[in-house]
């Protein structure tokens, strides 16, 4: 799934591939801005991103299928 974070005062948005679950995203989400504290996100790769909750603008959560690559054969 992708997901997108706007940080207030960049022009450039974060994004970030994940393999979690979309409520789990918005329980992180939820914690950290409810708290005031960071966001930290691991995405498919392992890289860990930490931004400050007093510092997101929005946060936007792709799809979680994957897009296929290729022909699709019908059976």
């Amino acid at each position: 799934m992708d997901i997108k974070i706007g940080v207030q005062h960049v022009q450039r948005e974060i994004v970030i591939e994940s393999q979690e679950s979309s409520e789990t995203i918005k329980a992180q989400v939820a914690q950290a801005l409810s708290e005031g504290g960071v966001l930290e996100l691991t995405d498919s790769k392992g890289s860990v991103t930490l931004i400050p909750a007093a510092q997101i603008g929005y946060v936007e959560l792709g799809a979680e299928n994957k897009r296929r690559i290729g022909f699709g054969f019908a059976e």
